[in-house]
């Protein structure tokens, strides 16, 4: 199968190109090189002769028309997005530039591709969303795919806007889509301005980390080569018309999560241990949803999918990655607005 994954050189999206590749798919990356890309993500499948790149914004019509007739992909999985909340909070117009327009202009050169080649019953529409569309849960219960959409930030309710405009597509002309809405992704390769990533590099330095209100915030972790596995049995498997949770069954609140972290590392670098005296409880955030959590049932007994990887292990892992690889996070760590605190309103 040949796959075009948009976003393919972020974090998700690295993972996916990764994966395809290394399952025999063919796989042109799709990316803008915005300040959360990185080409060092795919370095390990760059040179294989199922991969190619394709650097453009899919905001672009005519790059999109370009590309699909140039690589004829048998599936899109769409990945390119605007992300960080406390981003989306400082300057929201990004985020409805990339992920509302930027997902209409793509299902349109998706159209008019998928009509150009026959409308093919095999072609699909992969649009890979977030569970923060749901807005936030109380102390019980789990996002279904049939929960209310409720997105209490200007980046879920972006994104909750793209679910939309997919579900449109395929209902009124017949566009075949599958979507998916994943729990809290992280794992090798994470940007280095999101939670667990901020944990480790400032505990490494031996600087503050920083932790939202009382750190009571509880997020349902899945690691990102799960979701890379999950997104492409979806791709291939998943019915059309259909949306799919995918959750890693992992809850923590957020003081427990970095606790963790500074646990495995009093282990493996302990200059600055103990580690967790560097906890810093910071001023929450605008519109903090209190918890996610995903009923992953559906992807379990309609495609056989279930997470492998425990939230420890998980993080084991993760942190062993970032001690093996100051060399690529460093090179990020001077990018803009990595390191500052973002989405303060006032």
């Amino acid at each position: 199968m040949k796959l075009m994954v948009t976003g393919g050189a972020g974090f998700i999206g690295s993972a996916v190109v990764r994966l395809a590749v290394a399952r025999g798919h063919a796989v042109v990356n799709v990316d803008k090189l915005t300040y959360a890309a990185c080409l060092d993500n795919v370095a390990p499948v760059a040179a294989s002769n199922l991969y190619s790149f394709e650097q453009a914004d899919i905001c672009d019509r005519a790059a999109m028309d370009r590309i699909l007739a140039d690589h004829r992909p048998d599936a899109i999985l769409h990945l390119a997005a605007e992300s960080h909340v406390d981003r989306s909070i400082d300057g929201p117009g990004s985020f409805i530039d990339t992920n509302i327009t930027g997902t209409y202009s793509l299902l349109e050169a998706a159209r008019s591709h998928w009509t150009r080649q026959g409308k093919p019953d095999g072609f699909r529409f992969h649009h890979i969303s977030t569970d923060e569309v749901y807005g936030t849960l109380g102390e019980t219960g789990l996002f279904t795919e049939d929960s209310p959409y409720a997105p209490n930030s200007p980046y879920s309710a972006s994104k909750a806007a793209s679910d939309h405009l997919v579900r449109a597509w395929h209902e009124t002309y017949g566009l075949p889509v599958v979507m998916t809405n994943c729990s809290n992704n992280y794992g090798p390769y994470h940007f280095p301005e999101k939670l667990i990533p901020v944990v480790i590099l400032n505990a490494l330095a031996g600087k503050p980390i920083p932790v939202y209100g009382r750190g009571l915030n509880v997020r349902d972790w899945l690691f990102v080569e799960d979701h890379a596995d999950a997104l492409l049995l979806v791709c291939e498997k998943g019915r059309v018309g259909r949306s799919y949770n995918i959750g890693g069954s992992n809850e923590r609140r957020n003081i427990d999560l970095v606790r963790t972290i500074c646990a495995l590392l009093d282990d493996r670098r302990p200059t600055h241990a103990p580690h967790d005296r560097l906890i810093t409880f910071v001023e929450d955030r605008p519109g903090h949803d209190l918890r996610y959590a995903i009923d992953a049932t559906r992807i379990r007994d309609e495609l056989g999918w279930q997470p492998s990887v425990t939230v420890e292990e998980g993080l084991a892992r993760t942190v062993d990655w970032y001690l093996a690889n100051e060399d690529w996070w460093r090179a990020l760590q001077a990018r803009d607005g990595v390191g500052q605190r973002l989405g303060k309103v006032g």
